[in-house]
């Protein structure tokens, strides 16, 4: 079951997305032929104004699919100068419009994420945490790291602050930490009563592609909380901020796998996307509706922001390619030339292919290794 749950929330992320395209094609008067939920052979269909509305077998997404989508393909395979296209086509209107109906999917995955935030944030939840008093690792575990320790921390410190981020509980430490690997972390504690400021200089776990500075919860220290209660416009707000928090931590988190991470293990193709969503899915509406609804919102909104940030990448098979043409165009006032963009395109295609390799290895990785437990 939880596959189907998977499937269905990656369904829904890709589908909005491709809503995007389609509200701002037809904004700018671009011919919009066909606008799918599903890919593959065609169930259902129905025309209207235009456009053939279409229900396709595979529920992996869907697409849009506008006028003059092939104008360049038809360019290049006639040695043409620039793509001809009609006005009413994706290569015939001014490339700022082009730009923008580009555009229009990501900033729909941000829309998306931002009102999974608001909710979140308008519902509110109680959570179990453990305090942000710490054990060193190495009393507990064999072959720890001693960052921690090597600085001047000890057991029963109370970490109150991270760089300038106040702490209260042990997955603020965590949330820390794992996002600022082999740098140099100013920790303030209370030790007996007395404020004290520690360097504590972070390890890199290459396999997670995390920082680590070898502290343990306190086991004994769980305790019930709730989230803050922000009111109607307070939790639009804090929609906002979260989801500007959560992009800052997304190229944190690319940064990070430039510095010799595994990568078959930071990266994750669609089987362990899906396998993610069902399993959060599965486990939160069990304990009950609500919790379902959080935890799910919360995992769709991050992914929903890893879609919105990767389909900007100035990469020429992605929206991010469609968006760098159309503003080189904009500001040169001229045509980029089919062969141009097609040997950029082959440089794009490459670039997705690895990635794309590197992420179903990771799958088969992430799905041996849990059989084998």
């Amino acid at each position: 079951m939880k596959w189907v749950y998977g499937i269905l929330c990656l369904f829904f992320l890709i589908l909005f997305h491709e809503f995007g395209h389609f509200v701002i094609a037809k904004l700018f008067k671009v011919k919009v032929e066909s606008f799918s939920i599903g890919f593959g052979p065609i169930l259902l269909h129905k025309t209207y104004k235009g456009t053939d509305y279409r229900l396709s077998l595979i529920p992996l997404g869907g697409y849009c699919g506008m006028k003059g989508e092939k104008d360049f393909r038809n360019a290049l395979e006639t040695n043409q100068k620039s793509i001809q296209a009609d006005s009413d086509s994706l290569y015939g209107v001014h490339p700022v419009k082009r730009a923008l109906i580009g555009f229009a999917g990501p900033f729909f995955n941000f829309i998306f994420a931002t009102i999974c935030f608001i909710l979140i944030n308008g519902i509110g939840y109680d959570y179990y945490a453990y305090s942000n008093k710490i054990i060193l690792a190495d009393e507990l575990y064999e072959n720890s790291c001693t960052a921690a320790r090597d600085a001047g921390l000890l057991t029963n410190d109370i970490i109150t602050k991270i760089n300038d981020k106040e702490i209260n509980d042990f997955s603020q430490i965590i949330e820390e930490v794992s996002l600022r690997p082999d740098e140099d972390l100013t920790i303030t504690v209370l030790r007996d009563g007395s404020q004290m400021v520690f360097t504590v200089h972070s390890q890199m776990d290459k396999e997670q592609g995390t920082g680590k500075i070898g502290v343990a919860a306190d086991s004994e220290s769980l305790f019930k909380t709730h989230t803050p209660h922000y009111g109607f416009f307070g939790s639009i707000g804090q929609g906002f901020l979260d989801t500007f928090e959560y992009i800052g931590l997304t190229f944190k988190s690319i940064g990070i796998l430039f510095k010799g991470v595994d990568l078959k293990n930071a990266i994750g193709g669609p089987a362990r996307v899906t396998d993610m969503l069902g399993t959060v899915a599965k486990e939160g509406f069990a304990e009950s509706f609500k919790i379902g609804f959080i935890s799910l919102s919360n995992i769709m909104a991050v992914i929903s922001i890893s879609l919105f940030i990767m389909n900007l990448l100035p990469i020429p098979v992605l929206d991010g390619g469609l968006i760098l043409i159309a503003v080189i165009e904009a500001v040169s006032r001229r045509k980029v030339p089919p062969k141009v963009q097609y040997y950029i395109q082959f440089i794009g295609f490459a670039f997705i292919a690895v990635l794309f390799i590197i992420g179903l290895i990771g799958d088969i990785n992430y799905f041996v290794s849990g059989a084998k437990k």
